[in-house]
């Protein structure tokens, strides 16, 4: 395992907030009724593009898959913290996918919808906690800027 050569070139708090904040939008979503929304959007989208590639989820399996992901990220946060290399990309994928998945549910809530044919009274389903998304993916992203160099 390779690692960085001081305590101060890791990136694990702002990991570790970024899967707290990932953590609870995920409670957010799965409270809200984020998944009907997302399937019908998937469908309407794929009934005027059929390359799309995103897929549609029952319940339970969408659930499963979100919660594993944030149990990994929770298990890579010591790495993180000992400011693993080969993490740094994965890290900077994970910020940057939160950003805009923060962005995505700020602006369905603006527009009140996803596509014309998939409407929701406002906020959008996942909405509340992205603020933190935005707060723990902006986080990260400045950490790993600010200790690229030592690498």
């Amino acid at each position: 395992m390779e690692q960085a050569s001081s305590p101060s070139s890791g990136f694990g708090r702002p990991f570790f907030a970024l899967t707290v904040a990932s953590a609870l939008h995920v409670l957010d979503e799965a409270t809200t009724g984020f998944l009907p929304v997302y399937n019908a959007t998937v469908l309407a989208v794929r009934a005027r593009w059929p390359w799309f590639p995103m897929p549609t989820f029952e319940f339970r399996v969408w659930l499963a898959g979100l919660i594993c992901g944030v149990v990994l990220c929770f298990a890579l946060t010591p790495l993180a913290a000992r400011g693993a290399h080969w993490l740094r990309p994965l890290a900077w994928l994970y910020a940057v996918i939160h950003f805009f998945n923060a962005t995505g549910h700020t602006v369905a809530t603006i527009l009140g919808h996803t596509v014309p044919s998939v409407t929701f009274p406002r906020p959008a389903p996942g909405f509340y906690s992205s603020p933190l998304l935005y707060i723990g993916s902006v986080w990260l992203m400045v950490r790993l800027w600010k200790t690229a160099s030592k690498y």
